[in-house]
């Protein structure tokens, strides 16, 4: 008897699949959400690898615990000056942006 192997998928198979192929509106939203989410889990993963508290931070960078919160789990998005005042005030570190054409 055979049996059937299963192909190992990519996620970019998985979310054409689901969500259409690049540039349709379906998947831009799609995309630009995934842009926003990993924004917020980047900075609590860095905010936990300082060993800080959300309201350590929002005193830090001169906001409220409520406000990182949101930035955290995506339900605010972040101006580049405020991620860069997270970035340098909060962690001590320095914010790259990059456009990749």
């Amino acid at each position: 008897m055979k049996t059937k192997t299963k192909r190992t998928k990519s996620l970019s198979d998985v979310k054409t699949k689901f969500y259409g192929k690049k540039g349709t509106k379906r998947r831009d939203l799609l995309e630009e959400g995934y842009e926003t989410f990993k924004i917020g889990f980047l900075i609590k993963d860095a905010r936990l690898r300082k060993g800080l508290t959300q309201q350590e931070l929002a005193d830090r960078v001169g906001t409220t615990k409520s406000y990182i919160s949101k930035i955290e789990n995506n339900i605010k998005e972040a101006r580049i000056s405020t991620l860069q005042k997270i970035v340098e005030d909060g962690f001590g570190g320095n914010l790259e942006l990059k456009i990749n054409l």
